[in-house]
C-alpha cells in the first residue's frame, strides 16, 4: 500500500507531529473504502497560534489525489 511509504521518514513525522498540534479529539468511528479513507471524531479542538475552536463532532475524507480510475485528458489537435 503506497499511503504507507511516507509514514517513517521525515515528512510523515513531521506531518504527524503537525496534526496532532493542529487537531485533537477522540476517534469514534475510521474506515477505508474504495480507497477513501473516512474517519469520525468527537469533541475535537482545532489550534491555531492564537484561535482555539471546539466542537461536538467533525468527519474527515481523504482520498488519493492520483487516482487509476479518473480519465486521462489528451490534447490533441
Amino acid at each position: 500500500m503506497a499511503y504507507q511509504l511516507y509514514r517513517n521518514t521525515t515528512l510523515g513525522n513531521s506531518l504527524q507531529e503537525s496534526l496532532d498540534e493542529l487537531i485533537q479529539g477522540s476517534l469514534n468511528t475510521y474506515r477505508f473504502c474504495d480507497n477513501v479513507w473516512t474517519f469520525v471524531l468527537n469533541d475535537v479542538e482545532f489550534r491555531e497560534v492564537t484561535d482555539l475552536v471546539k466542537v461536538d463532532k467533525v468527519k474527515i475524507v481523504a482520498c488519493d489525489g492520483k487516482s487509476s480510475f479518473l480519465p486521462h485528458s489528451s490534447t490533441t489537435e
